[in-house]
Protein backbone atom coordinates (compact mmCIF):
# COMPACT_ATOMS: atom_id res chain seq x y z
CA UNK A 1 0.00 0.00 0.00
CA UNK A 2 1.45 3.41 -0.83
CA UNK A 3 0.48 6.59 -0.43
CA UNK A 4 2.53 10.16 -1.01
CA UNK A 5 5.77 8.76 0.39
CA UNK A 6 5.11 6.02 2.37
CA UNK A 7 4.98 2.44 1.61
CA UNK A 8 3.37 -0.38 3.47
CA UNK A 9 3.83 -4.07 3.31
CA UNK A 10 0.85 -5.58 4.07
CA UNK A 11 0.53 -9.78 4.88
CA UNK A 12 3.93 -10.66 2.72
CA UNK A 13 3.48 -14.60 2.00
CA UNK A 14 5.39 -17.00 -0.19
CA UNK A 15 6.63 -15.24 -2.91
CA UNK A 16 5.90 -11.79 -2.09
CA UNK A 17 9.90 -10.36 -2.36
CA UNK A 18 9.93 -12.18 -6.16
CA UNK A 19 6.89 -9.95 -6.72
CA UNK A 20 8.41 -6.99 -5.66
CA UNK A 21 10.66 -7.41 -7.97
CA UNK A 22 8.68 -8.26 -10.49
CA UNK A 23 6.67 -5.40 -10.18
CA UNK A 24 9.64 -2.92 -10.33
CA UNK A 25 9.96 -2.45 -6.65
CA UNK A 26 12.69 -1.39 -4.87
CA UNK A 27 12.59 -3.52 -1.93
CA UNK A 28 14.70 -1.33 0.75
CA UNK A 29 11.91 1.39 -0.36
CA UNK A 30 9.53 -0.66 2.09
CA UNK A 31 9.05 1.26 5.12
CA UNK A 32 6.74 -0.81 7.28
CA UNK A 33 5.74 -4.79 7.12
CA UNK A 34 2.58 -5.08 9.12
CA UNK A 35 1.66 -9.29 9.44
CA UNK A 36 -2.49 -9.87 10.12
CA UNK A 37 -1.39 -13.13 11.55
CA UNK A 38 1.15 -15.80 11.76
CA UNK A 39 0.16 -18.27 9.46
CA UNK A 40 2.68 -19.08 6.42
CA UNK A 41 0.30 -17.69 3.87
CA UNK A 42 0.63 -14.12 5.14
CA UNK A 43 3.96 -14.43 6.30
CA UNK A 44 6.17 -16.91 4.99
CA UNK A 45 8.47 -14.47 3.34
CA UNK A 46 8.64 -11.76 6.36
CA UNK A 47 12.22 -12.19 6.86
CA UNK A 48 13.37 -12.42 3.20
CA UNK A 49 11.72 -9.02 3.19
CA UNK A 50 13.11 -7.64 6.27
CA UNK A 51 16.35 -8.69 5.28
CA UNK A 52 16.10 -6.96 1.90
CA UNK A 53 14.43 -3.75 3.43
CA UNK A 54 17.48 -3.30 5.26
CA UNK A 55 20.23 -4.72 3.10
CA UNK A 56 21.11 -7.02 5.05
CA UNK A 57 21.49 -5.04 8.27
CA UNK A 58 23.77 -2.61 6.42
CA UNK A 59 21.16 -0.05 6.26
CA UNK A 60 18.79 -1.07 9.31
CA UNK A 61 15.56 1.14 10.29
CA UNK A 62 12.10 1.03 9.25
CA UNK A 63 9.28 -0.94 11.14
CA UNK A 64 7.35 -4.35 11.73
CA UNK A 65 4.06 -5.07 13.32
CA UNK A 66 2.41 -7.89 13.81
CA UNK A 67 0.41 -9.83 16.50
CA UNK A 68 2.09 -11.24 19.72
CA UNK A 69 1.92 -14.76 19.10
CA UNK A 70 3.82 -14.12 15.92
CA UNK A 71 6.90 -12.05 17.73
CA UNK A 72 6.78 -15.27 21.03
CA UNK A 73 5.94 -18.39 22.08
CA UNK A 74 7.30 -21.76 20.52
CA UNK A 75 7.28 -20.52 16.67
CA UNK A 76 7.69 -17.03 16.59
CA UNK A 77 7.49 -15.90 12.45
CA UNK A 78 9.59 -13.30 12.80
CA UNK A 79 13.01 -14.01 13.07
CA UNK A 80 15.15 -12.45 16.04
CA UNK A 81 17.89 -12.38 14.22
CA UNK A 82 16.12 -9.92 11.46
CA UNK A 83 14.41 -8.01 14.50
CA UNK A 84 18.05 -6.32 15.41
CA UNK A 85 17.69 -5.14 11.99
CA UNK A 86 14.56 -3.23 12.02
CA UNK A 87 13.96 0.17 13.71
CA UNK A 88 10.92 -0.58 15.58
CA UNK A 89 9.12 -3.88 16.52
CA UNK A 90 5.78 -4.19 18.07
CA UNK A 91 3.08 -5.85 19.04
CA UNK A 92 -0.72 -5.31 17.10
CA UNK A 93 -3.67 -5.98 19.65
CA UNK A 94 -7.81 -4.93 19.26
CA UNK A 95 -7.64 -1.29 18.34
CA UNK A 96 -3.90 -0.42 18.07
CA UNK A 97 -3.19 2.51 15.52
CA UNK A 98 -0.12 3.57 13.83
CA UNK A 99 0.75 6.33 11.45
CA UNK A 100 2.79 5.57 9.04
CA UNK A 101 4.03 8.75 6.92
CA UNK A 102 0.32 10.24 6.78
CA UNK A 103 -0.43 6.44 5.88
CA UNK A 104 -3.07 5.12 9.12
CA UNK A 105 -3.41 1.95 10.43
CA UNK A 106 -5.85 0.91 12.94
CA UNK A 107 -7.20 -2.73 13.59
CA UNK A 108 -10.43 -3.98 14.42
CA UNK A 109 -11.42 -6.41 16.89
CA UNK A 110 -9.92 -9.92 16.74
CA UNK A 111 -10.94 -12.61 14.40
CA UNK A 112 -11.50 -16.16 14.95
CA UNK A 113 -9.26 -17.91 13.17
CA UNK A 114 -7.95 -21.98 13.96
CA UNK A 115 -6.50 -20.24 17.53
CA UNK A 116 -4.42 -17.61 16.39
CA UNK A 117 -4.09 -13.82 16.65
CA UNK A 118 -5.73 -12.36 13.51
CA UNK A 119 -6.86 -8.85 13.58
CA UNK A 120 -8.99 -7.42 9.88
CA UNK A 121 -7.36 -3.96 9.39
CA UNK A 122 -9.14 -0.37 8.66
CA UNK A 123 -6.66 2.04 6.42
CA UNK A 124 -7.11 5.61 6.01
CA UNK A 125 -4.98 8.79 3.77
CA UNK A 126 -6.32 11.68 2.52
CA UNK A 127 -9.90 10.86 3.62
CA UNK A 128 -10.13 7.60 1.78
CA UNK A 129 -11.10 4.52 4.14
CA UNK A 130 -9.89 0.96 3.14
CA UNK A 131 -11.02 -2.12 5.05
CA UNK A 132 -9.25 -5.78 4.73
CA UNK A 133 -11.37 -8.31 6.43
CA UNK A 134 -8.46 -10.90 6.37
CA UNK A 135 -9.04 -14.85 7.54
CA UNK A 136 -11.64 -15.98 10.33
CA UNK A 137 -14.81 -17.32 11.27
CA UNK A 138 -18.14 -15.38 10.49
CA UNK A 139 -18.97 -14.00 13.04
CA UNK A 140 -22.63 -11.77 14.31
CA UNK A 141 -22.08 -8.48 13.35
CA UNK A 142 -18.41 -8.81 11.39
CA UNK A 143 -19.58 -6.05 8.38
CA UNK A 144 -20.30 -3.46 11.07
CA UNK A 145 -16.63 -3.32 11.89
CA UNK A 146 -15.64 -2.58 8.41
CA UNK A 147 -18.75 0.25 8.15
CA UNK A 148 -18.74 2.96 5.37
CA UNK A 149 -15.00 1.95 4.03
CA UNK A 150 -14.28 3.11 0.44
CA UNK A 151 -12.73 0.25 -0.29
CA UNK A 152 -13.54 -3.35 1.57
CA UNK A 153 -11.07 -6.21 0.67
CA UNK A 154 -12.47 -9.49 2.06
CA UNK A 155 -10.67 -12.70 2.11
CA UNK A 156 -13.30 -15.51 0.87
CA UNK A 157 -12.09 -18.37 0.50
CA UNK A 158 -14.95 -20.74 -0.08
CA UNK A 159 -18.16 -20.85 -2.20
CA UNK A 160 -20.62 -22.42 0.08
CA UNK A 161 -20.07 -22.12 4.01
CA UNK A 162 -18.22 -23.90 5.62
CA UNK A 163 -17.74 -25.29 9.69
CA UNK A 164 -14.03 -23.89 9.37
CA UNK A 165 -12.23 -20.57 10.39
CA UNK A 166 -12.62 -18.75 6.96
CA UNK A 167 -15.64 -16.80 4.86
CA UNK A 168 -17.39 -17.89 2.22
CA UNK A 169 -19.54 -16.03 -0.59
CA UNK A 170 -22.77 -16.10 1.63
CA UNK A 171 -20.77 -14.71 4.41
CA UNK A 172 -19.85 -12.05 2.02
CA UNK A 173 -23.21 -10.87 1.62
CA UNK A 174 -23.54 -10.43 5.03
CA UNK A 175 -20.61 -8.23 5.69
CA UNK A 176 -20.98 -6.28 2.61
CA UNK A 177 -24.89 -5.44 3.36
CA UNK A 178 -23.47 -4.35 7.28
CA UNK A 179 -20.33 -2.88 5.70
CA UNK A 180 -21.85 -1.07 3.16
CA UNK A 181 -18.70 -0.02 1.25
CA UNK A 182 -18.53 2.02 -2.34
CA UNK A 183 -16.83 -1.00 -3.47
CA UNK A 184 -15.12 -4.08 -2.62
CA UNK A 185 -12.80 -7.17 -3.76
CA UNK A 186 -13.01 -10.81 -3.10
CA UNK A 187 -9.52 -12.21 -2.72
CA UNK A 188 -7.55 -15.57 -0.59
CA UNK A 189 -9.37 -18.17 -2.83
CA UNK A 190 -9.59 -22.09 -2.21
CA UNK A 191 -9.16 -24.24 -4.94
CA UNK A 192 -12.97 -24.55 -5.27
CA UNK A 193 -12.88 -20.99 -6.05
CA UNK A 194 -11.36 -20.32 -9.99
CA UNK A 195 -12.42 -19.44 -13.19
CA UNK A 196 -16.04 -19.70 -13.43
CA UNK A 197 -16.89 -20.27 -10.10
CA UNK A 198 -14.96 -16.50 -9.07
CA UNK A 199 -17.30 -14.93 -11.83
CA UNK A 200 -20.13 -16.60 -11.17
CA UNK A 201 -19.76 -15.67 -7.23
CA UNK A 202 -18.58 -12.09 -8.09
CA UNK A 203 -21.95 -11.69 -9.69
CA UNK A 204 -24.31 -13.33 -7.00
CA UNK A 205 -22.78 -10.95 -4.66
CA UNK A 206 -23.64 -8.01 -7.08
CA UNK A 207 -27.10 -9.36 -7.16
CA UNK A 208 -27.06 -9.64 -3.48
CA UNK A 209 -26.11 -6.46 -2.12
CA UNK A 210 -25.87 -4.05 -4.60
CA UNK A 211 -21.90 -3.75 -4.19
CA UNK A 212 -19.90 -3.39 -7.09
CA UNK A 213 -17.71 -6.36 -6.60
CA UNK A 214 -14.56 -7.30 -8.46
CA UNK A 215 -12.39 -10.76 -8.04
CA UNK A 216 -8.63 -10.12 -7.33
CA UNK A 217 -5.91 -11.50 -9.89
CA UNK A 218 -2.68 -11.55 -9.76
CA UNK A 219 -0.47 -8.00 -10.47
CA UNK A 220 -3.89 -6.01 -9.77
CA UNK A 221 -3.18 -2.34 -9.45
CA UNK A 222 -6.16 -0.36 -7.55
CA UNK A 223 -6.12 3.22 -7.34
CA UNK A 224 -7.68 5.27 -5.31
CA UNK A 225 -8.12 9.37 -5.03
CA UNK A 226 -11.12 11.99 -5.02
CA UNK A 227 -12.71 13.54 -7.04
CA UNK A 228 -16.28 15.90 -8.00
CA UNK A 229 -16.57 14.98 -4.51
CA UNK A 230 -16.61 11.28 -4.04
CA UNK A 231 -13.62 8.85 -4.00
CA UNK A 232 -12.56 7.44 -7.26
CA UNK A 233 -11.64 3.36 -7.72
CA UNK A 234 -9.86 2.46 -10.77
CA UNK A 235 -8.02 -0.51 -11.42
CA UNK A 236 -5.56 -1.91 -14.01
CA UNK A 237 -3.05 -4.64 -14.17
CA UNK A 238 0.73 -4.24 -13.87
CA UNK A 239 2.98 -4.10 -16.63
CA UNK A 240 6.01 -6.01 -14.97
CA UNK A 241 9.60 -4.91 -15.74
CA UNK A 242 11.23 -7.89 -14.93
CA UNK A 243 8.45 -10.66 -15.40
CA UNK A 244 10.80 -13.65 -14.30
CA UNK A 245 11.87 -11.28 -11.32
CA UNK A 246 15.84 -11.31 -11.65
CA UNK A 247 16.35 -8.34 -14.01
CA UNK A 248 17.18 -8.09 -17.56
CA UNK A 249 17.85 -11.72 -19.23
CA UNK A 250 20.34 -10.71 -21.85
Amino acid sequence: MESGGARVHVDPGPGALVRLVQCGIDPSSIETVLLTHRHLDHSGDVNALVEAMTMGGWTPGGALFAPQDALDGEDPVIFRYHRRHLGVVGAISPNWEVDCNGLFFRTVWPHMHHGVQTYGLLIEANKIRVGYVTDGRMECGLGKLYRDADLLILNTTFRYTRDLDHLSVDDAVVILKEARPARAIITHFSMEMTGDTVKEAEEYLRGETGVDVTSARDFMEVKLSHGRGAVNIEEADLVLPYPLGIGEVR
